[in-house]
Parts: structure tokens; sequence; C-alpha cells
């Protein structure tokens, strides 16, 4: 079995979600079993605080680590200990399988303007993201991940050959679907999937699953080069930046030079020799 472990400010959010459909079945068959912890369990003030202001200033508030450092070494959790955060890789198939695969999965979930980085770097073993987009709170994505992975475990689906069918199974993206009518407001269904033959459909599919496949590479490769040009902008501002501010500390330092009496040439100070005095 399976144990999956949230730790939320928000343990309400999930309990609905959890008691339906997928997630629901996979818990009834015996295959995974969840367990809620609230963040402010772990707090030791009346007021049981979670956040505090960052340091070096800014807006907004930051988590802080010993509630969720207290709250895993309570549990006793074990790898995979995934933080939810924009910074992470990219959630993918894959992490479903291995997670599935696995006897324990502990989510922890941010809230907020950001959580410790500490967590991060000394107690979560891994960082994952949805995407480039940023959400509320790291709930929605936990319950993304938790989907993903207990609809590959036995008994969650009812037909277990339908996973294994999904865009990503052991492929890129899956061939379009279509159901009854044939046709709906003159957009017809292709007819190679009304002819009866299974291999010309076969064929149809596995066409469609690489064509599809291959657009959407483009289009991240597209959106790649997008982001890397973006990076380097960035990276070219700051480098000048830089440049500005040393040329200003030069000045400076030069004009601290001669109103010192020194003469300065070429950027460097001329020091007198052995034994004769400073000018000053």
């Amino acid at each position: 079995m399976l144990q999956v472990t949230i730790v939320t400010l928000f343990p309400d959010f999930f309990t609905g979600p959890l008691g339906l459909s997928i997630p629901a079945r996979a818990a009834a068959a015996g295959a995974v079993s969840y367990r809620l912890v609230d963040l402010r369990a772990h707090t030791h003030d009346r007021h049981r605080t979670v956040d505090d202001y960052p340091f070096g200033g800014g807006p907004g508030m930051v988590l802080k680590p010993a509630p969720f450092f207290e709250a895993v070494e309570a549990l006793g959790a074990t790898p995979p200990i995934v933080l939810l955060s924009p910074r992470g890789r990219r959630f993918t198939h894959a992490d479903a399988e291995r997670f599935a695969a696995g006897a324990s999965l502990t989510l922890l979930c941010g809230h907020y303007k950001d959580v410790d980085q500490r967590v991060a770097d000394h107690l979560a073993t891994e960082e994952l993201s949805l995407g480039d987009f940023v959400l509320s709170g790291g709930e929605p994505a936990a319950l993304a991940i938790v989907d993903a992975t207990v609809r590959l475990l036995p008994g969650a689906l009812g037909d277990e050959d339908s996973a294994r069918t999904d865009s990503f199974f052991g492929r890129g993206i899956s061939a379009p679907s279509y159901t009854r009518p044939a046709e709906y407001r003159g957009h017809p269904v292709p007819e190679v999937l009304l002819g009866g033959d299974h291999a010309k459909v076969a064929a149809w599919r596995d066409a469609e699953s690489l064509r599809r496949t291959r657009e959407a590479e483009a289009r991240d490769r597209a959106e790649w080069r997008a982001r890397e040009a973006a990076i380097a902008a960035r990276e070219a501002t700051l480098a000048e930046a830089e440049r500005a501010v040393a040329e200003k500390a030069a000045r400076k330092a030069a004009q601290k030079a001669r109103r010192a009496g020194r003469t300065v040439r070429g950027g460097a100070p001329i020091v007198p020799p052995p034994g004769e005095p400073e000018m000053g």
C-alpha cells in the first residue's frame, strides 16, 4: 500500500477531492491511504504562527522552516519528500510512475509569498512544479500529483488498460477520441474509426499520436528558446549594471585619491619610493 502524506495549512482542501472518484476508489481497494497533517500543529506559540517577514525586506510573508522540519520528523517520513514549488523541476508521468511504485510519498505544500529556502535545501529530497505559473499555494499541485499517481495503482481504475493507452504512458501524446453521434453540428468522426478495420484504426491512432507529439515538442522547443532569450537579456542587463557599479566605484576611488593629494594614472595609484615622503 502506498502511504501519501500531505503537510499543509489547509487540510480541508483535500478531504472532498480525496473522497471522490479515482482517489477514493484507490483507497477503497486498499492500494493507498491518505494522511493530512496540519502545519500549524507543529508550532509552539498561542497564535500558531507559521510565517514571518523575509530577511532583506520585500513584500509578502515567508513560511518558517521549523514547522516543516518538526512535522516531517514527527511523521518519521522517508524519501521521497517533495516540496511543491515553482522553482522545482516539472512533474512528469515518469514521476507518477516512480511514486506509484514506492511505499510512501510526502508532499509539502507552501503558501503565502514563499517557503524558507532551508526547507528545500535540507529537508525536501526534491522540488517539483506543475509548470511555469504560480498558484496561491502548493495544495492544487499536490492534489494533481496525488491524482496522477494513485490512478496508476492496482484497483484504482475499472479498466487498467485505460491507463496504459493514456498520453505519456510509454508514448507521447495519445490520439484523439470520439464517441456518438458520428456527426455533430456538421463535424464528422474520422471515417477510419467507423469502418471496423482494427489494423487501420491502430495505424491511424499511432500516426495521430506521433503527429501531435511532434507538434507539442516543436511548441516546447519554441518556448524554451524564448525563455533562453529572456534569460540572456536579463544576464546582459545584470552585467551592464555591474559594470556601471564598478565604474562608479573606480571614479569615487580616483576622486578620493586626488583629494588625498595622490596622483592616479591608468586607474592605479603611484606609490612613492621607499624613504620618500608622500605628497600631502
